[in-house]
């Protein structure tokens, strides 16, 4: 008989998808498991998880501010969970999902899925084991931990002890990496940048636009002035942006090669010396796992905060938030033999968990249908209201 595992994940930053994607793979490579993935929000109301989804990245992308203190008083406010009050109709949506599947262990990547399912609990639910797979680092929002799961999966040591420091059992708290795609641990010998610097080979510098045009633009017109750098833009399904970036690359100094959407990143990540993007959750942690050091351009306030400190503590990228502090890193990462790339590189290398999903895969399977978590006396006082 096969074992059912459920991953829940929600659209609200890559991230969430991202690491529930790579879980759906590892797990439908074990034999004799069956997993299922669902987003409860697109399923409970399509059109309306599309237009919040929307606003979310309008809000995060032109008013970060409003953004960061919303993102504090969630974290910080003991009235926040009041909120999850009004989605009785995603529990009983959740209720029926779990009634249908029958999974032996459910794991979500977005916070609000623990709240729902241990009111599911609460009112005399039969939920099995769930395991939190926890996507930010380091400032980890409360509402990732105020509520039980059998298990929270974390990236690293730091944001571990982040979450034992906040009353967390210390044998509930598992170091796992994050969960990116197996083609990250999979990783064929061809798939490396070449050494940078020669004659022959320009480095090579991938920028992953996500911020606005105008930004974006200024940018790309600096890259594009150094003629020994080769340059990949992505720049997604917005159509404008990639006609005028081509239209930038077909008189510059440097070699560009402009992309729509793709679903190549793993290989443009793990062929190119360096890559620019603002720090997401996703972006960033398949640059580490790709071990390729990354020039953050943009920190949303809030969750990604977490992951650019991560980046800094463990030195492998830097933070440059205009066009021509990012030309000048570049310049000193590919200077003296590129001695500052081989750096960030080596600790790319001691620092990557590329088998993070497996790993999450086969602790879920090992430890198999076991009761539902108690709560930790430690939580008591943040009790779900």
């Amino acid at each position: 008989m096969s074992k059912k595992i459920l991953i829940l994940t929600a659209g609200y930053g890559e991230g969430h998808n991202s690491a529930a994607r790579a879980l759906m793979s590892a797990f439908a490579e074990q034999p004799g498991v069956e997993p299922v993935l669902v987003d409860l929000f697109a399923l409970r109301a399509p059109r309306l998880n599309n237009l919040s989804r929307r606003g979310y990245i309008r809000l995060i992308n032109t008013a970060p501010k409003i953004w960061s203190n919303l993102y504090r008083w969630l974290d910080r406010s003991t009235q926040a969970t009041a909120l999850f009050r009004f989605l009785g109709s995603h529990r009983d949506l959740l209720a029926r999902v779990i009634a249908d599947h029958r999974p032996d262990a459910i794991l979500s990547t977005y916070p609000v899925y623990a709240w729902l399912l241990n009111r599911l609990r609460a009112d005399g639910v039969p939920v099995c084991p769930h395991y939190t797979v926890v996507t930010d680092a380091i400032t980890i929002n409360s509402l990732w931990y105020r509520t039980p799961s059998s298990g929270w999966f974390v990236t690293d040591e730091d944001s571990a002890a982040f979450l034992r420091e906040r009353g967390l059992p210390a044998d509930r708290v598992h170091v796992s990496g994050f969960p990116v795609a197996l083609a990250f641990a999979d990783r064929p010998a061809a798939l490396q940048p070449p050494e940078p610097a020669s004659p022959a080979q320009p480095c090579r510098v991938l920028f992953m636009i996500n911020s606005g045009r105008a930004a974006a633009l200024a940018i790309a017109r600096e890259l594009l002035q150094h003629r020994h750098w080769q340059i990949t833009f992505t720049a997604g399904r917005d159509l404008k942006l990639r006609q005028e970036l081509e239209h930038l690359a077909a008189t510059a100094p440097a070699k560009a090669t402009v992309l729509g959407w793709t679903d190549r990143i793993p290989e443009l990540l793990m062929t190119h010396h360096v890559v620019i993007s603002k720090a997401g959750g996703a972006t960033t942690q398949e640059s580490i796992n790709a071990l390729c050091p990354m020039i953050v351009s943009q920190i949303v306030p809030g969750q990604e905060e977490g992951n650019y400190e991560l980046m800094r503590r463990h030195d492998t990228g830097a933070l440059a938030t205009t066009p021509q502090e990012i030309a000048a890193t570049l310049q000193r990462a590919f200077a003296d033999d590129a001695a500052l790339w081989r750096r960030w590189r080596r600790n790319l290398k001691s620092f990557a968990q590329p088998h993070a999903a497996r790993s999450i895969a086969n602790h879920v399977l090992a430890a198999g249908r076991a009761s539902p978590p108690d709560e930790p006396s430690a939580l008591a006082a943040l009790r779900e209201a």
